[in-house]
């Protein structure tokens, strides 16, 4: 990953998250820290979480820790949603305006734009990071870089943490 186009703020963020994924006893503190540092630290950032696979039922994304208003999809197929469509593609997914798009599960009638990231372990997806914004069009490819470096960190804390 370059880190070139990374605001100060964002590689202060990394650092941080670095140092919490070196503390941290367990992965739960690890994700409810980062939740926070982020959404107190980038404002356009509205609601930020974790959905993880449940682990008795791969083909259901989990809500995790989060910061923001609260959700009434705390369970979403991978079959479904734009958190769905990360698992199953892989890849990171930036929605600028999530009502142009039949994918999006609303959450907020505020949310206007989203990114969902993907979290490996040992080459597999096995949860992500999801940002929703009130602006349209929110994340650039500086945000997309440094989510996917946090979900690096996050991913290589479990392999080296196994439940």
């Amino acid at each position: 990953m370059s880190t070139s186009g990374l605001t100060t703020e964002m590689l202060d963020l990394l650092s941080d998250i670095r140092q919490l994924a070196a503390t941290a006893p367990t992965l739960e503190p690890l994700q409810q820290g980062i939740v926070t540092a982020i959404t107190q630290r980038l404002p356009y950032y509205n609601w930020t979480g974790f959905y993880m696979l449940d682990p008795h039922d791969p083909e259901t994304l989990v809500l995790g820790p989060f910061v923001g208003a609260p959700t009434t999809h705390v369970r979403i197929p991978v079959t479904e949603g734009i958190c769905g469509a990360a698992v199953a593609s892989g890849e990171t997914v930036i929605v600028d305006d999530v009502h142009s798009d039949p994918r999006y599960l609303s959450c907020s009638i505020d949310t206007r734009s989203e990114i969902v990231v993907p979290i490996y372990v040992q080459g597999k997806v096995i949860g992500e990071i999801d940002i929703d914004s009130h602006d349209s069009a929110a994340f650039t490819n500086a945000d997309r870089d440094f989510l996917e470096e946090a979900a690096q960190i996050v991913g290589a804390y479990i392999e080296q943490h196994p439940a």
